[in-house]
């Protein structure tokens, strides 16, 4: 199912073909992002990751959008805690020059002065952007609780300051340090030949002068009661954010955090949605996620509701999380969640560009890629019992941390303690 290649430089390619298909996604990763960063260029991945589009030493930017969008084609990028990502998906007869403009962006970045300026500008207000939507900004919150002082829990676009303060050196220096073939993997889908596109990324990415692999320090977790950060503010609606950290993505009881996660708030048939919403009607947007990274993780939920539902909401989130580690999950409430994750993952990587995600994250952090069956085989050993443990592994309430935007005054914020155990 998956071809792999190892560059003469030492980047990694992986390949997935799947004939029947009329596209090809591309994207180049570079194991590099927000918690690399030292805190006086916090913000530097994403700062990069928006220059490499301005133009290379012998492209425009206009040239490189040109180049894609004029075949039809469609190109992004994004910056992760863990990742920064170059991506590409066009037509089967484009994978070369798809494949050339992205390598040339890598590693030929002009990272001009007149483009560091306007880029400058453009982030500082993308980081305003999201302070004022609180949905988006209760979440920056919420990281700052789970990891303080340390990268995982600051902004990735940086702050105002920051990004202010870079240097085009600064922002140079960081390139050539990381922006080498130890970092990257180059991984494609969709209709193509595995041969061909590894011939073609020896022939543009060769000239990728080898270098250190990065590193990064592991996250700190010292914590030994709730936290409650409330932001004031005139909204006509309050968002409230909950997380528990959790462990990193290879940790054996992964799948079962995520079986976890769908029977707690992970669809419409999970306990919270029902509780909340369905039942009581308190609010639109209740959801659980999980978020996995190499050393570390959490379990998050997520709400957007009226400012006076606040509390009982808080009561009802609170005792949900309580009675699933006491109480083990029913036979068919578990299977439907199972079923429900097996199908999610299958449905999820029938786009050439999902497939492209899976395997370069994957061989990214963890040097391999499990194909979706092997998951699956992993998701039929679960049963309730370690559903129950994990809950209890993950969800005590010295490990909670709680954000909340709104209107709530400090007697709510009391009352909020009291139900967090504060």
């Amino acid at each position: 199912m998956y071809e792999f290649r190892t560059l003469k430089n030492g980047a990694r390619c992986v390949v997935n073909e799947i004939p029947d298909r009329d596209s090809i996604s591309i994207g180049i990763w570079l194991n590099v992002g927000a918690r690399y960063e030292p805190k006086a260029l916090g913000g530097v991945s994403h700062f990069l990751e928006h220059l490499l589009f301005k133009g290379t030493k012998k492209r425009s930017n206009e040239d490189i959008k040109e180049a894609i969008e004029g075949r039809g084609g469609a190109m992004n990028g994004f910056t992760s805690e863990e990742f920064t990502c170059y991506l590409v998906k066009v037509l089967n007869r484009d994978m070369d020059t798809a494949l050339d403009i992205l390598s040339d962006m890598v590693l030929n970045a002009k990272l001009a002065p007149e483009d560091i300026k306007k880029e400058r500008t453009v982030i500082k207000e993308e980081i305003k952007l999201y302070m004022d939507l609180p949905n988006h900004h209760v979440h920056d919150l919420l990281m700052e609780l789970l990891w303080p002082d340390q990268p995982l829990g600051r902004n990735l676009a940086g702050t105002a300051e920051t990004v202010s303060s870079m240097e085009r050196k600064d922002i140079v220096r960081y390139k050539e340090r990381y922006y080498n073939p130890a970092n990257i993997v180059i991984s494609a889908s969709g209709n193509l030949v595995a041969d061909e596109f590894f011939a073609s990324c020896e022939k543009y990415l060769n000239k990728a002068r080898p270098g250190q692999k990065a590193s990064y320090k592991e996250a700190s977790e010292a914590q030994v009661k709730p936290k409650l950060k409330v932001l004031s503010k005139n909204t006509e609606q309050a968002h409230l954010a909950i997380g528990l950290r959790a462990f990193g993505r290879n940790d054996p009881d992964r799948y079962s955090l995520t079986l976890l996660n769908i029977i707690l708030g992970g669809n419409m048939s999970s306990r919270l949605f029902r509780e909340l919403r369905e039942k009581r009607g308190l609010a639109y947007e209740i959801n659980t996620h999980t978020k996995k990274l190499n050393d570390t993780g959490a379990f998050l939920v997520s709400a957007g509701l009226d400012n006076k539902n606040v509390i009982r909401s808080t009561e009802l989130i609170m005792k949900e999380l309580r009675k699933i580690k006491e109480k083990t999950v029913g036979k068919d409430e578990f299977e439907r969640a199972r079923e429900f994750y097996k199908g999610q993952l299958l449905l999820g990587l029938e786009d050439t560009l999902d497939q492209m995600l899976w395997m370069g994250e994957h061989l990214s952090a963890e040097g391999k890629i499990p194909t979706p069956q092997a998951v699956v085989a992993e998701i039929e050993k679960i049963d309730p019992d370690d559903v129950k443990r994990v809950a209890k592994r993950v969800l005590g309430d010295l490990r909670l941390n709680m954000a909340v935007i709104g209107t709530t005054d400090e007697a709510e914020e009391k009352r909020i303690s009291e139900v967090l155990h504060i």
